[in-house]
């Protein structure tokens, strides 16, 4: 019996013009798509705070909407877009693989772009690294570490900080320091445990019991922008060693030069035994992640034939993956853009350090390199306090809308509230950057707080109410 063939004569442009044009006539349906397939309370929370714009494109440091209207985007996909969106050497790179018709994902075979991009990351890493797990997210490398951590160590505990961030698949759910991401999942990994950021006396003491495989730390904490204390992490790796434990720093934020450093553990010279990356390796075209090891954590992992797909990951090595972060890398090392990190960083920090002796409502300006965050207090006066407290009463947090907001609909600025129930408001730019824009932020941040502390209680408390009352009947 003779079967069809497949019809491959179609002209491909023809479709991706067709695939446009399909997008072109939804245009506007996104928040309705979303509210019939998607995650609907999500999309409650967006119109509560009036960021349901329909956008169209992105550009640089830019998103636009559909009425042509251009925000300047310091949220950058949670860091994702760390070279800005639409990166013409990445996109260029990537016409051109995709052209190639490369031989990706064998599965029973190996992949030079997989090689090419595990020997890079670990040219650029410290130096008892020497092996590479590929994956396809922070939140993979994450789950890669802990199972690498217990099976080289024969151990069965993991410990994490208060406040960490890891990822929401079960293994990293299970050392996630955030009840409210926690909650409700039932049962987690059992001998997950955690310390608070920054205390190395309760490191030690957990580390007594001789049980500990691993230890999951962010340099910088994602949840609220807290940097790691002076001596921290130096100290916590002296203790790993001399307890047995691996060291595992998740840079999937912090790394590739966010923090004015490849690595941010690079600002205190540690040598972790394992390190996580994703988000911006991605150039924002590919999802791809990466765990970074020592090769003695790989062999005794990997410790026979029989053992060698005891871990993976189906689309871990891809050569689209592998060549968008390759890409990236080169764009990184060409363009300088660690260092500039480094110094539109300080730049962003003169600018926005003085505030704190400026206004009353704000307590801390922190942040390492192009990674920001403003941390927000009540004012002293009683009048001020009360109206302050009944906006926290309704719910949390709330307070650092009356700022993000405004920076939306006034000023056209993205930004984000750090973290649940955080009076925490967090950037992060791409390391591409234009010193004005960093310049517009700031000078738009200040006159958003000086309307918010001089005329919050006539003007402003009522839009803290009105988002209080909206949340509360979202609920």
């Amino acid at each position: 019996m003779a079967f069809p063939q497949p019809d491959n004569s179609y002209n491909g442009q023809a479709e991706v013009n067709d695939l446009i044009g399909m997008l072109a006539q939804r245009t506007g349906s996104a928040m309705d798509l979303n509210q019939r397939y998607l995650n609907r309370q999500l999309g409650r929370v967006l119109q509560t705070l009036g960021f349901d714009r329909d956008w169209v494109r992105g550009s640089g440091s830019y998103l636009i909407d559909s009425e042509g209207r251009e925000y300047l985007d310091l949220y950058a996909g949670y860091g994702v877009f760390a070279l800005g969106r639409g990166h013409p050497y990445v996109k260029a790179q990537l016409h051109a693989l995709i052209d190639s018709d490369p031989p990706s994902l064998p599965q029973l075979g190996t992949s030079t772009l997989a090689g090419m991009l595990a020997e890079r990351l670990i040219r650029c890493s410290p130096g008892r690294l020497d092996a590479v797990v590929l994956c396809s997210s922070g939140t993979e490398a994450v789950e890669a570490a802990l199972k690498l951590a217990r099976a080289a160590t024969g151990r069965p505990r993991l410990l994490y900080c208060e406040r960490g961030f890891h990822g929401l698949s079960y293994g990293s759910l299970s050392v996630n320091g955030n009840d409210e991401f926690r909650e409700r999942f039932g049962l987690l990994l059992p001998g997950c445990d955690p310390v608070p950021f920054g205390d190395l006396d309760a490191l030690e003491r957990e580390l007594r019991s001789g049980d500990v495989a691993g230890f999951i730390v962010e340099p910088v904490q994602g949840k609220g922008v807290y940097v790691a204390p002076d001596g921290y992490l130096a100290g916590a790796q002296k203790l790993c060693r001399g307890a047995g434990t691996m060291l595992i720093a998740d840079e999937v934020q912090t790394g590739l030069g966010r923090s004015g450093r490849f690595l941010a553990v690079e600002h205190w010279g540690i040598e972790p035994d394992m390190i996580t990356l994703s988000k911006a390796l991605s150039g924002g075209f590919v999802p791809v992640g990466a765990l970074l090891a020592s090769r003695a954590v790989f062999d005794a992992t990997f410790d026979s034939m029989e053992n060698s797909v005891v871990h993976g990951s189906t689309f871990g090595g891809g050569d689209f993956a592998a060549g968008a972060a390759l890409a990236s890398l080169n764009v990184i090392e060409h363009d300088g853009l660690v260092e500039r990190a480094r110094s539109m960083g300080e730049l962003l920090m003169g600018l926005t350090r003085p505030l704190v002796n400026r206004f009353e409502i704000v307590r801390e300006v922190r942040g390492l390199g192009l990674m920001w965050g403003i941390e927000l207090a009540p004012p002293s006066g009683r009048a001020a306090r009360r109206v302050w407290e009944a906006i926290e009463r309704r719910q949390p947090g709330l307070f650092a809308q009356l700022i993000t907001v405004p920076l939306f609909h006034e000023h056209r600025i993205l930004t984000q509230v750090a973290g649940h129930h955080m009076n925490v408001i967090k950037a992060l730019p791409p390391l591409t950057i234009a010193e004005a824009d960093l310049r517009r932020f700031a000078a738009a941040l200040e006159t958003v707080l000086e309307e918010t502390e001089s005329g919050l209680f006539r003007g402003y408390a009522s839009l803290g109410f009105n988002l209080g009352r909206r949340a509360l009947s979202a609920r």
